[in-house]
């Protein structure tokens, strides 16, 4: 709901109250407010806190009997109906204003977890790490559900700045957890391994072992498509990638220019090794001054219009220009939702690098 249309639900039970000892003056005595003033403490339940609510009871109840009062000459059975009814609704909706403030406190609860538990597996990366500019972010298919199994990590490392973008098959918990075991791998064979293969191996070890703990499917089948990035240590200007079924970086010239970065070997996800081997191997391509590397899930490219077609991230970036990694990723995720016409179906994780202009 826009704020706009916030404040005016909140003074949705005072019209009302107002709205109904107006409506019983002029209209004939066969007429009664009870209907309004029974639905101004409903409305007010989940608005408002529980003092307001019991203001807004009171409020109602006082006005009923008020109007009772008035109308004096009414059948006395009737205008007993009335009061009641309307007595009998506003303790109702004390009831549910306690019922929905208890279900607040949970969900802020459950909030509060989720976002320490995002903190702690995907925390914000620096703005600048060895001279780049680097923005990240996380968007929930659920509003409730802060990290789910997309993920992402960057760190300056002594082969050069090393990224990880991925998603992990499945939901809830287990697809956090086997997240957080690929960003723990990952950090720790980014700074040991001399090569994008050598970590890609690394991964593949730590998914096997994981795999290994779990019951059901999970056993055999859980996966991680995922794509690594290298901007090396030795100056040139240049990112090397390797993609294991993943959605293909995109590079993005201060030009307007844009190249997708498609593996030359496609590869199958991480985990899938006892399905088929293949040697791993990166690609390089040329990263000029200024350009911004973009690396995203497939909640990005899966998003659907009222039409069914997907979102095209080329087609909707190419001959536009940002002024950072920020920028790029703030753009993405609005236009993501205006083609969608809304929430994503699916979780989103991005994360954005640029050289600088003097690199």
């Amino acid at each position: 709901m826009s704020p706009l249309g916030r404040r005016l639900a909140r003074w949705l039970p005072a019209a009302l109250i107002v709205g109904g000892v107006v409506f019983d003056f002029v209209t004939p005595p066969q007429y009664t407010a009870a209907p309004f003033l029974s639905a101004a403490p409903l409305v007010a339940a989940p608005l408002y806190t529980l003092r307001a609510t019991a203001v807004t009871v009171v409020a109602a109840v006082l006005s009923e009997i008020w109007v009772v009062t008035y109308h004096g000459e009414k059948d006395y059975y009737e205008s007993v109906t009335e009061a009641v009814t309307v007595v009998v609704v506003a303790l109702l909706a004390l009831g549910i204003n306690r019922v929905v403030r208890l279900s607040d406190a949970r969900l802020a609860s459950v909030r509060d977890v989720s976002e320490a538990a995002q903190r702690a597996v995907l925390p914000a990366p620096p703005e600048q790490l060895a001279g780049f500019s680097v923005a990240a972010r996380y968007v929930g298919a659920r509003a409730d559900a802060r990290i789910g199994g997309d993920l992402y990590a960057v760190q300056d490392t002594p082969y050069g700045v090393r990224m990880i973008v991925g998603d992990v098959r499945g939901k809830g918990l287990e697809a956090v957890e086997a997240a957080a075991v690929v960003i723990g791998a990952f950090r720790e064979a980014a700074e040991q391994e001399a090569t994008l293969e050598a970590v890609a191996g690394r991964l593949e070890r730590a998914l096997k072992r994981e795999g290994g703990r779990r019951d059901g499917p999970d056993r055999h089948e859980g996966f991680t498509t995922a794509v690594l990035a290298e901007i090396p240590a030795d100056d040139r200007a240049v990112v090397r990638v390797l993609n294991r079924g993943h959605p293909a970086p995109l590079l993005l010239t201060p030009d307007g220019g844009l190249r997708e970065l498609m593996p030359t070997s496609p590869a199958l996800p991480l985990g899938l090794s006892d399905v088929a081997g293949w040697p791993d191997r990166s690609d390089e391509t040329f990263f000029p001054a200024g350009a911004l590397l973009l690396l995203f899930t497939d909640g990005v490219t899966e998003a659907r219009d009222l039409l069914g077609r997907f979102y095209d991230p080329c087609c909707r970036l190419r001959g536009r220009h940002f002024a950072g990694p920020d920028d790029l990723l703030e753009l993405v995720l609005e236009d993501v939702a205006r083609h969608a016409g809304g929430a994503p179906a699916d979780d989103m994780a991005l994360l954005a690098v640029q050289r600088p202009l003097g690199g």
